[in-house]
């Protein structure tokens, strides 16, 4: 079999001008390349009728997050809880996990403040403007 390697993660959001600056200005990803696709082969690669889609790819310390919005998108779904099959998040990584959380903007909604886990992990979770969860580590 081919050997795979990793190109990037992504997250389908419904409007690409309100999330992208949340990844872009708070969390501070830089972007890297921003493009449209549309046509049959499109539509027909990833299964849905006529779609088109905007994506903004952007650098996370070396791995790319993909941030798309398809057209035609369907009604949004409710946030999920991470126990929840089917379940998705962004990790991230920061050297000082207290400093980066001092520093969020107050009207970032998170899910708790810092904590250190049993396994000596410490992690902290947010949503972006959509309500997609964004966890935060310290390494």
């Amino acid at each position: 079999m081919t050997a795979l390697d990793a190109h990037h993660v992504g997250l389908t959001v419904g409007d690409l001008e309100q999330t992208l600056p949340f990844y872009r200005d708070v969390l501070d990803l830089e972007v890297l390349d921003r493009f449209s696709v549309e046509g049959e082969a499109f539509a027909d690669a990833v299964g849905v009728d006529d779609a088109g889609a905007d994506f903004v790819h952007l650098d996370a310390n070396g791995v790319r997050l993909e941030l798309v919005e398809y057209d035609p998108e369907t009604d949004p779904r409710p946030a999920p809880e991470l126990n929840e099959p089917g379940a998705t998040h962004v990790g991230l990584a920061v050297d000082d996990l207290e400093a980066f959380y001092a520093d969020l903007p107050e009207d970032v909604p998170t899910i708790s403040e810092p904590r250190t886990t049993a396994s000596g992990t410490s992690i902290w979770f947010l949503r972006d403007p959509e309500g997609n969860l964004v966890e935060v580590l310290e390494t």
